[in-house]
């Protein structure tokens, strides 16, 4: 039988990331708060983040490193709570970090410490913390939000949608964001998975023989292009530049590798008058894994010398490698995706705030929303600023 409704100030569904900073902001400020997750852990996605290091943050975090059908607004919540800010919490929780590439922050101890961090930042009598309890029913009327969970029930007149995107379904990641958000009369912006590794089919199998390679590469989708390195998998491609450039890819798009990044387009022209009885493997191999030359250079179908090849095939050659056209026949899916992209409408929301501007008290926040970042901290530092602005309001 359910128990009479508990009154709080605010209910916020979803213990990840930007529930939990959110609950402490408000609860900080004497807001009476109830975090509920049907996970049996608060912070799961933080846990396995970054090999279980947490990427918390990336000191470059900028609007132009997110992707939302409204590129303006992840401004005001991002200029409010920033990287150094979030670092200064670290700090004072006495939390070890280090920087690795591209200004990205981990622990040098745990992503646990995280967690417990944020636990630590919500104060005991303002934040009630309710975990593995699925929400069976949402309701509104009399200004208030009706939650029905487990055997229980809770009222509040703000309710905080925090319960991220699909990504990673394994961990318990669902569309339940989205289905409240409908509910409630808010637009969803189709979502997609987001940096995730890409599949390959037809005749570019072949390159899943090179299972394990890796490369320093540039990436490219349109006018977008990322500088990592790329790994080819026994389903296609992945790696840093694969999968920041797989949030910009659409299905019937092609992407372009270049291969050798730090040479010039005339590099085997030049090379060919400097030692002309140097092949053209023996060339290539200079700056790619033996494995990977071959399987490119079998598919230019050029072979031999380079004092016996002619500079327009030599060009044409170096063209082909700096300019390598891949068209993925798909994605690896939700069970691989870091994050997901698109979700409730930007539109449909207070940049300042977080509230929906057409139904007052409900929120969105974090993965929920149409704001998805960069790999590299990106996505957790939207986590605590969207938190963090949406603390500060209800």
């Amino acid at each position: 039988m359910r128990q009479t409704s508990l009154r709080y100030d605010a209910i916020i569904l979803g213990a990840g990331g930007a529930g939990l900073m959110c609950a402490a902001i408000a609860g900080q400020r004497g807001r009476k708060v109830l975090l509920i997750d049907h996970a049996d852990q608060p912070g799961k996605k933080i846990l396995i983040s970054g090999g279980g290091r947490c990427n918390f943050t990336n000191i470059n975090t900028a609007a132009d490193r997110f992707l939302s059908a409204n590129k303006h607004f992840a401004k005001s919540a991002l200029s409010r709570y920033t990287a150094p800010d979030f670092i200064a919490l670290v700090d004072r929780h006495n939390i070890a970090w280090h920087e690795k590439t591209l200004g990205q922050l981990f622990c040098d101890g745990s992503a646990k410490q995280i967690v417990a961090m944020l636990m630590d930042e919500c104060p005991e009598d303002a934040v009630t913390l309710s975990l593995g309890q699925s929400v069976t029913d949402i309701r509104h009327n009399d200004g208030s939000y009706h939650v029905d969970y487990g055997n229980e029930a809770a009222t509040a007149p703000s309710l905080v949608i925090a319960t991220g995107g699909p990504s990673i379904p394994k961990m318990g990641a669902t569309s339940f964001a989205y289905d409240i958000a409908r509910q409630f009369g808010l637009k969803v912006v189709e979502p997609r998975p987001a940096l995730v590794p890409l599949t390959l089919g037809g005749e570019e199998t072949l390159f899943r023989s090179l299972s394990g390679v890796s490369a320093p590469i540039i990436a490219s989708c349109g006018k977008t292009a990322f500088r990592e390195a790329a790994l080819f998998t026994h389903k296609g491609l992945s790696g840093p530049a694969i999968l920041q450039i797989s949030s910009y890819w659409r299905h019937g798009e092609p992407i372009s590798v270049d291969f050798l990044p730090d040479l010039k387009p005339d590099w085997l022209t030049q090379l060919k008058r400097e030692q002309p009885r140097v092949s053209l493997s023996k060339a290539v191999n200079e700056h790619l894994p033996a494995r990977l030359s071959e399987t490119l250079l079998d598919r230019i179908a050029l072979a031999g010398d380079l004092g016996n090849l002619a500079d327009r095939k030599l060009d044409e050659a170096s063209r082909r490698l700096s300019q390598w056209r891949f068209m993925p026949n798909g994605t690896e899916g939700y069970a691989k995706a870091e994050v997901t992209a698109g979700g409730i409408s930007t539109a449909e929301l207070s940049s300042k705030n977080m509230e929906a501007r057409q139904m007052p008290g409900l929120y969105a926040i974090g993965e929920a929303v149409d704001v998805t970042g960069w790999l590299g901290g990106y996505n957790f530092q939207w986590a605590w600023a969207s938190g963090h602005a949406a603390g500060k309001a209800i």
